[in-house]
């Protein structure tokens, strides 16, 4: 299959995946970025499961096949499946923006690995009104073209970021956790991937299992179990003073971590979730203990990035439309307002 892929620093993960199972990626970014990768590919540093040592992960050691254009280059018709990979906010520049808009003409399936769902993935939630989240993006408008039905969101549990220290074609893997996948309303898109899993999933490296599979759901809640890790980790990493890594955001007070999990968990079931389909806080808690980094949200903001994606506001309004609040989610979203307020300033 050829997959499109809108972002090249995370997205270099899921395509690195799909090259080792023979499908062909086409990745979507910067100028600079996409000399790079077309010169010499992307690496990808992940240790596997029994080793000690990171491996490597080269995409041109892979059958499938490597490539990388600007946003005004690409022709998503061409393509069987897209997934988007930046940052929410980046979607509205005005090349991306385009980009867009020729994704939704096409009909093609579209699955996002973004932690911000797009809001025609929302439209898809029986009962929610999207429409009332609009003020959560930097620019709901450039959702507008898109038919619900063509788009699906993926969790993006694994942890990866690109190391300072390092060219912009590598990413290092810190937590290789699995993607999880909503199913497409059509069968025939969600059958897209099945395949994919399943390619996936039969990919070995010396004999030896690769981290990160791709699993696909049938509930389109399933990635919202993600939510509870953001409002429990990341965006907690922003304080009042400096950044502070994952681990320290949960476990430095880990009841008030844990009550904050359970009601978003809570949450979230009010949607429609299965407790099932959910991750348990002490799983979580425990996985926290491996990210000693703050998240990419609070990297960003400390940056000083105007806008970052804002999943603390689309959990904080759906709960105030169900006539929920809590104290710890209302000072987290008011911490990151002030961060965001004062870089645009």
């Amino acid at each position: 299959m050829k997959v499109l892929i809108l972002g090249a620093s995370y997205g270099s993960l899921l395509s690195t995946k799909l090259l080792m199972a023979g499908h062909n990626v086409t990745l979507v970014c910067l100028p600079e970025e996409a000399e790079l990768i077309n010169a010499e590919g992307t690496v990808v540093r992940m240790t596997l499961r029994g080793e000690d040592a990171p491996r490597l992960l080269k995409s041109g050691d892979y059958p499938g096949k490597l490539d990388a254009m600007t946003p005004d280059a690409a022709r998503p018709a061409d393509y069987d499946l897209v997934a988007l990979a930046m940052q929410e906010p980046q979607y509205r520049a005005a090349e991306v923006r385009a980009l867009l808009g020729r994704i939704a003409s096409s009909g093609k399936p579209c699955l996002s690995i973004m932690n911000m769902p797009p809001l025609p993935y929302l439209k898809r939630i029986e009962g929610l009104d999207a429409d009332a989240l609009r003020d959560c993006f930097t620019d709901a408008s450039v959702w507008d073209g898109f038919d619900p039905g063509c788009v699906s969101l993926c969790s993006p549990d694994p942890q990866a970021f690109r190391p300072p220290e390092e060219q912009l074609n590598f990413l290092h893997v810190g937590l290789p956790t699995n993607f999880k996948a909503a199913a497409f309303e059509d069968d025939a898109h969600t059958q897209i991937l099945r395949q994919l899993e399943a390619d996936i999933a039969a990919v070995t490296l010396d004999g030896k299992d690769v981290p990160v599979k791709l699993r696909v759901h049938g509930s389109i809640f399933v990635p919202l179990a993600k939510w509870s890790m953001l409002l429990t980790g990341n965006y907690r990493c922003v304080t009042t003073g400096e950044a502070r890594p994952i681990k320290e955001a949960v476990h430095s007070d880990i009841d008030e971590s844990r009550a904050i999990y359970a009601w978003v968990d809570e949450l979230a079931q009010s949607l429609g979730a299965d407790p099932a389909d959910q991750v348990p806080f002490e799983k979580y808690a425990n996985a926290a203990q491996s990210l000693l980094k703050p998240s990419s949200a609070a990297r960003a903001i400390y940056a000083g990035a105007p806008h970052i994606e804002r999943v603390d506001k689309v959990v904080q309004t759906i709960a105030a439309s169900k006539g929920l609040r809590l104290d710890a989610v209302d000072a987290t979203v008011s911490i990151v307002d002030a961060k965001l307020a004062a870089n645009r300033a």
